[in-house]
C-alpha cells in the first residue's frame, strides 16, 4: 500500500513539472536500476566536466560544482525525466573568451544572467517554440553532437611531454589504451545478453579499472587530468562591479550562453521524449535550466545545459526516474568530498569507450541510408546541420538549418498557388485561387490575371487560398490599383474568418453587404486603394 501510494505521488509530481506519461512502479528493483544508472552516469560526468573547465579556462572544481549543481536542480524540476545536464563544451567554447579576457569572476556573473534570461524564457513559455525545429535539422543536430563527443574523446590520447606540451601517445600507452577502449565497448554490448542486473557501462568500468589498478598498467587514469578533491559549494557573489559597463560585458555572452544552453537542452528533451515515450514540459526545462545556473553562479560553477551522451547513458543504464538524476549528482558530490582518491584511479580509456558506445547508439545511422531517398532540400539540411553543429556551435547549426527549411517550405509554397478561371454572372470573370497568398507567392500571384482581357468586373474566389501576410495585403492593393487603372473593378470573395480580419484591420475592405460568420454564402468585398501607402 504505502509502495503504491509513494508510486502514486511521484506520479503525479512529474505530471506537475510537466514530464507527462507512465511513470514505472517505485519496486525495490526499480531503485536499484535508477542508482545504478545514476552512479553510471556520475563516473562518466568526472573527466567531461574536468575537460570542459579546462576549456573554459576555470579550475577544475568549477566544472564539477556546476555538474553536480545543474544535474541536481534539473533532475529534481526538469520538464524530462530520464536527463542528465552538467557543464558542456558547447558552452565552454564560449566561456573561454569571457574568462580570458575579464576573468573568472564576471564568467560567474555570466551564468546568473543566463539564468535569469532562461527562466524569463521558461515562465514566457518560448520552451514550445522549439516544436518548429524540423526533424531533417534533429538529425543534423544528433549527429553533429556524436561528431563532437567523439572529437572530444581523442584528447585522451594525448600526453603531457617533458616541455609541458600535449602530444599524442605513441608505443605501448598508446596500445594499452586502445585495448581497453576496445575491452570497455565488447563488454558494454556482450554484457547485456548475459545480464540486465547491472548496467553494463558500470560493469565495463569496473573490469577495465581493476584490470589497470591490479596490473599497474602505464595509461592514463583521471587523476592525470586533475584533482577532483573538495569540499562543499560555498555561497559566492560574483565579485564584479555593479554598473552599466560590467552589464555591457555580460549581457551578450548571457544571451548566446543562455540560447546555446536553452538548444541543446530542448533537443535532449526531445530526444529523450523519443526515447522513452514522454512529452511536454518544454517551458518547465527552460525555467528548470535557469533556476539552476542561477544557483550555479552564486556557488562558484561555470554553469551548465543538458548533456546528450550522459542522457544516452542514462535512459540505457535503464534510468527512467528522477532518483537516476538525483543519484547521479549525489553521487558525484560523494566523489568530491570523499572518494576523489578512488575515481582517479580510473582509466580513462574505460570512459573513452564508454563514451565511444555512446557516440555509436546517438549517431542516427538511418539518415545515411535515407540520404539518397527523402528530397535533396532535407538531405542538404541534415549534412549542413550537421556540418555546422561540427565547426561553429549546436546554436548556429539549429538556427542555419531552421532559417534553411523555412526558405525551402517558403518556396515550395510559393510555386504551388495557381487560379481556375470561371465565367460568373452577369459576364463577371471568377479567379479562384488555389494556395496561399504570402511574401513568397506575390509575383506568382499577380502573373495569374489577365487584365487587358479580363471583363469590367473581376472576383477573386478564396475559398482554397488564404492570405497571410503584409506583403499579400500589398500584393491585393497593387491588383485592385491596376484593375482600376484600366476602368475595370475587383472584388474579394470567401475569405476566412482570419483572412477578413486581417484585411479589416489594414483597412483593405469595404464590405458591401452583411458578412456572414459561417461563410457559407459567396460575400464580395470591393479593396481600398492606398491604404497601404503603395507598394515602394
Amino acid at each position: 500500500m504505502i509502495r503504491t501510494s509513494l508510486a502514486a505521488f511521484t506520479e503525479r509530481l512529474a505530471a506537475s513539472v510537466g514530464d507527462r506519461g507512465t511513470l514505472p512502479p517505485l519496486t525495490p528493483s526499480r531503485i536499484r536500476i535508477e542508482l545504478l544508472a545514476g552512479l553510471t552516469v556520475a563516473l562518466a560526468l568526472v573527466p567531461e566536466a574536468v575537460a570542459f573547465a579546462f576549456v573554459a579556462g576555470v579550475p577544475p572544481l568549477a566544472g564539477l560544482y556546476a555538474a553536480f549543481i545543474v544535474g541536481l536542480i534539473t533532475a529534481l524540476i526538469g520538464g524530462r525525466r530520464g536527463m542528465i545536464s552538467g557543464a558542456t563544451g558547447a558552452l565552454a567554447v564560449v566561456m573561454v573568451h569571457l574568462v580570458a579576457e575579464h576573468g573568472i569572476e564576471y564568467l560567474f556573473a555570466t551564468v546568473v544572467l543566463m539564468g535569469v534570461i532562461q527562466i524569463t524564457a521558461g515562465v514566457l513559455k518560448l520552451g514550445k517554440f522549439i516544436r518548429m525545429v524540423p526533424h531533417p535539422v534533429m538529425l543534423g543536430f544528433v549527429n553533429g553532437l556524436a561528431i563532437v563527443i567523439f572529437l572530444a574523446q581523442l584528447e585522451q590520447f594525448k600526453v603531457v611531454n617533458e616541455a609541458g606540451e600535449h602530444v599524442w601517445m605513441t608505443g605501448w600507452p598508446l596500445i594499452l589504451t586502445l585495448g581497453l577502449v576496445a575491452l570497455t565497448m565488447a563488454l558494454i554490448w556482450v554484457v547485456p545478453k548475459v545480464t540486465k542486473v547491472v548496467p553494463a557501462p558500470l560493469v565495463a568500468i569496473g573490469v577495465v579499472a581493476a584490470l589497470v589498478i591490479g596490473f599497474g598498467l602505464p595509461v592514463p587514469r583521471v587523476g592525470d587530468l586533475a584533482s577532483i578533491e573538495g569540499g562543499l559549494p560555498q555561497f559566492h557573489i560574483p565579485m564584479v562591479p555593479l554598473s552599466l559597463e560590467t552589464l555591457q560585458i555580460i549581457l551578450p555572452y548571457a544571451f548566446i550562453l543562455s540560447a546555446i544552453g536553452l538548444i541543446e537542452s530542448l533537443l535532449t528533451l526531445n530526444l529523450v521524449g523519443e526515447i522513452t515515450g514522454r512529452r511536454g514540459g518544454a517551458s518547465q526545462e527552460c525555467v528548470a535550466q535557469g533556476v539552476a545556473n542561477l544557483v550555479t553562479g552564486f556557488f562558484g560553477g561555470m554553469g551548465g545545459c543538458a548533456m546528450i551522451g550522459q542522457s544516452m547513458i542514462n535512459v540505457k543504464s535503464g534510468g527512467r526516474l528522477r532518483l537516476a538524476g538525483v543519484a547521479a549528482a549525489l553521487f558525484l558530490l560523494a566523489f568530491i568530498l570523499v572518494g576523489s582518491s578512488l575515481i582517479e584511479q580510473i582509466p580513462l580509456a574505460a570512459l573513452v569507450g564508454v563514451m565511444f558506445m555512446v557516440v555509436i547508439g546517438t549517431f542516427a545511422w538511418q539518415s545515411l541510408s535515407i540520404l539518397t531517398r527523402i528530397p535533396r532540400s532535407d538531405a542538404f539540411v541534415i549534412i549542413l546541420v550537421t556540418g555546422v553543429t561540427v565547426y561553429a556551435d549546436l546554436a548556429v547549426a539549429v538556427i542555419v538549418g531552421v532559417i534553411v527549411s523555412a526558405l525551402v517550405y517558403a518556396w515550395k509554397a510559393a510555386s504551388h498557388i495557381h487560379a481556375r478561371q470561371v465565367a460568373g454572372e452577369d459576364g463577371q470573370m471568377v479567379y479562384q485561387v488555389e494556395g496561399p497568398l504570402f511574401f513568397g507567392s506575390t509575383a506568382s500571384f499577380m502573373e495569374l490575371f489577365d487584365i487587358e482581357n479580363d471583363p469590367d468586373r473581376v472576383v477573386v474566389d478564396f475559398a482554397d487560398s488564404r492570405v497571410v501576410d503584409q506583403s499579400a495585403l500589398q500584393a491585393l492593393e497593387d491588383l485592385a490599383a491596376k484593375y482600376e487603372a484600366a476602368g475595370k473593378q475587383l472584388e474579394l470573395r470567401h475569405l476566412s474568418r482570419d483572412c477578413h480580419r486581417l484585411l479589416s484591420r489594414a483597412g483593405q475592405l469595404m464590405v458591401d453587404s452583411d458578412d456572414d460568420p459561417a461563410y457559407g454564402l459567396a460575400v464580395d468585398y470591393k479593396v481600398k486603394l492606398g491604404r497601404l501607402g503603395g507598394s515602394h
